[in-house]
């Protein structure tokens, strides 16, 4: 496989070194009580409750604090809801020149970039929305997808367990483990 990003290896790199770590990053000061003690809950739920929990946590990361940020993010799901990606990738890359440091912004681009196979790009916005935001489980799922994509199981791997130790309930990242682990713990033998 020949990929055209020159600094793909240092990505990688720098991302498997935030999944990994994640957790003690600077970024985890900013979290607010609320995000605090649902993050908790999560990791001790039962699946409703998970559900619920996982709906309140998102509320909570979907919102910038700035009305046009929070219109920028709604106009670019939306087009990728359509499947316009070139659409989305606009508005989002507006978004995040607006607000930098609002991590939904990074993550959604990435979103964006991924449908693209732009994996170097997507794997650059989720770098920085994990840096911003180490708890975003959604986020630690799309660099798994992306190491998968990669043919990287054990960086996929890394990740979709870094997710499921925050969101036990999760299903699609439950899905991803399983579908690895055989093959993980093959080569280790």
């Amino acid at each position: 496989m020949s990929i055209a990003y020159p600094n793909l290896k240092g990505i990688v790199a720098a991302v498997a070194f935030i999944v990994t770590f994640s957790g003690s990053g600077v970024a985890e000061e900013t979290i607010s009580g609320d995000e605090a003690t649902l993050l908790d809950q999560l990791s001790q739920a039962d699946p409703p409750q998970a559900l619920r929990i996982d709906r309140e946590l998102q509320a909570i990361w979907m919102k910038s604090g700035s009305a046009s940020a929070d219109l920028l993010l709604a106009r670019g799901r939306e087009a990728l809801d359509v499947g316009d990606v070139e659409t989305a990738i606009e508005h989002l890359t507006a978004l995040t020149d607006h607000a930098p440091e609002f991590a939904e912004g990074w993550h959604a681009r990435a979103s964006a970039f991924f449908g693209q196979e732009r994996y170097g790009l997507a794997l650059a916005d989720l770098e920085r929305a994990l840096a911003l935001n180490p708890s975003q489980y959604e986020a630690i799922f799309g660099l798994g997808l992306i190491f998968e994509a990669l043919g990287r199981p054990e960086q996929a791997y890394a990740a979709y367990s870094r997710a499921l130790s925050i969101h036990p309930h999760h299903e699609e990242v439950t899905n991803a483990v399983n579908r690895l682990k055989p093959r993980i713990e093959g080569e280790a033998l």
